[in-house]
């Protein structure tokens, strides 16, 4: 990582603040044309948030107050940046020091700018394996997946920025490796498996052919599951399986029904209020929501989160309170049921898309019926308000005393969705950020299984259907696993849709059936993992 030698004193408070203002024009322009090289939505995103950062009202007013005191505009902004991502790398929450990554790449290449140094490319040998402390998420978007054939960094998680973009390039990745790792030679050969999360140092030439046939035999099954992404999903014996898509945004819809996705089981609904000043009018929603709409047709469906949000996921425009715990705090249909005019407004952009398509509405965390009941009533207001009908209703299944009272929830709703990787970390009271326990907090836990089998049970006795919409729905080993546990829509990542249509495809409904009953007598997460790999197909 570069460091940059400053001067403390400035050369005038107008000098330098114009010297600023150069630097964060060009460090956007910068940015834009990164942006206008990559074709992934998901890694524009990124980078258009750092734009903004560069706009971050705490930021600016930290670097302002060092430029009154007559410091330079490069130490001021250092000091900014690097006291804001240090509080921030402090918290528990994980998505909280993610945004200190995030700072620190923005900070740094505007200090280069005032620095008036050149940061230093990324420039690797074909075939490379980079092992790094991290990455930042600049960086990994310019990655040349030609030439880089994995990385690994010692910080991040499977949710981090970084390992979003590395999943978008399709390039294996491990985030949060061991420190020895660091230390290994430049030049050393090792097989990076990204599906075990397993770094093998100095193979023999026997382990690298076997690793090279492997990576041919998935890239021959990659290229034959493309080809038929486009025929509906089911079991060998017909069972059809709805595989639908996670998105964020009209260009997602779009890449996923081209990818062969079934529609939208999961539209983030908190990606329009983030990196914002102010909450966005009924109007603008509105526009997201019905370009979505569009970009699916009236024969798919789309369903709708409500805003997702709270403790562990602040708005500069909505304070609340500081929480030890915001895991247990104010979150999802807390704060909306908290602040029901925001819930009101998006109750009603969410409606406008009503007559474009199959459309659907859930609400996050929730954990009693007298939530979904409070939540249902508003809606139910601004439906008839609006003279819109036919609209679905569902909850996340992410709490546990949601999935233990599913039986009591599915008379009150048309579906359940179930948030795999919000209900791992309540079953198993582990945070899935934790650098320690990150890797213990897995889905395929028989406590987490037997939530997931719970909730198919209480929706089969109501005539209700249940989709995954977590990280294990685009797991292609656990879809067979869920789906004879009673699920029947799995939302996945778009990279995923073809491996997990094609996978349900080798699959009859009795052989998914009896795969469940064997997984869920397991009582260890090795045993379910040993038997899915056994019985993978």
């Amino acid at each position: 990582m570069q460091e940059f030698d400053v001067a403390e004193q400035g050369k005038g408070a107008n000098v330098e603040q114009q010297a600023f203002a150069r630097a964060t024009e060009e460090a956007s322009a910068q940015l834009d044309l990164v942006k206008a090289q990559l074709t992934d939505p998901a890694k524009q995103a990124i980078l258009s948030m750092h734009q903004e950062l560069l706009q971050d009202p705490d930021l600016l007013a930290q670097t302002y107050a060092g430029l009154a005191e007559g410091k330079s505009a490069a130490w001021s902004w250092r000091a900014a940046f690097s006291a804001y991502s240090a509080r921030l790398e402090a918290q528990d929450n994980p998505l909280l020091r993610e945004r200190a990554n995030d700072i620190r790449d923005v900070g740094r290449r505007v200090l280069a700018l005032l620095a008036g140094v050149k940061q230093a490319a990324l420039e690797l040998p074909d075939g490379s394996i980079l092992i790094a402390e991290d990455l930042a998420p600049s960086d990994t978007a310019s990655l040349d997946p030609a030439k880089v054939r994995g990385f690994c960094t010692r910080t991040g998680g499977a949710t981090s920025h970084v390992a979003i973009l590395a999943r978008s390039l399709g390039i294996p990745a491990i985030c949060g490796i061991s420190q020895s790792a660091l230390k290994l030679p430049e030049g050393l050969q090792v097989i990076l498996n990204g599906n075990e999360g397993t770094l093998a140092i100095a193979p023999t030439p026997a382990d690298l052919a076997a690793a090279e046939q492997d990576i041919a035999r998935l890239a021959e099954r990659r290229a034959a599951e493309a080809k038929s992404s486009m025929l509906p999903a089911q079991t060998s014996d017909g069972s059809r399986i709805d595989v639908v898509a996670n998105i964020r945004n009209a260009a997602d819809a779009r890449e996923a029904v081209a990818k062969g996705a079934e529609g939208v089981g999961l539209l983030r609904s908190e990606f329009l209020f983030d990196n914002r000043d102010t909450a966005p009018t009924e109007e603008e929603q509105a526009a997201e929501y019905c370009a979505v709409a569009d970009a699916l047709g009236k024969d798919r469906p789309l369903v709708v989160r409500t805003l997702d949000v709270g403790g562990d996921k602040p708005l500069s425009y909505l304070p609340l309170p500081k929480e030890d715990n915001p895991f247990l705090g104010l979150r999802g249909i807390r704060v909306s049921l908290d602040r029901p005019d925001l819930l009101r407004t998006q109750l009603r952009a969410i409606l406008q898309a009503a007559p474009l398509t199959q459309l659907h509405i859930m609400f996050p965390m929730v954990a009693s019926l007298e939530e979904l009941r409070a939540a249902k009533a508003v809606l139910a207001q601004e439906q008839a308000a609006l003279g819109v009908s036919g609209v679905k209703v569902g909850i996340m299944i992410e709490v546990p005393s949601a999935a233990v009272l599913a039986a009591r929830f599915a008379p009150e709703v048309d579906f359940f969705s179930i948030g795999t990787n919000d209900l791992t970390q309540y079953v198993l009271a582990m945070d899935r950020g934790h650098p320690q326990l990150a890797k213990q907090a897995d889905a395929l836990h028989p406590g987490v299984l037997a939530m997931i089998a719970l909730t198919c049970e209480g929706a089969r006795a109501h005539g209700k259907w249940v989709g995954v919409c977590g990280g294990l729905a685009s797991d292609e080993r656990a879809a067979p696993l869920l789906v004879g546990m009673g699920v029947t829509e799995l939302s996945v990542s778009t990279p995923a849709v073809a491996s997990v249509k094609a996978t349900l495809a080798r699959w009859s409904l009795a052989d998914c059936q009896q795969l469940a009953k064997d997984v869920l007598a397991l009582s260890t997460v090795t045993d379910v993992r040993h038997h899915l790999n056994q019985h993978a197909r």
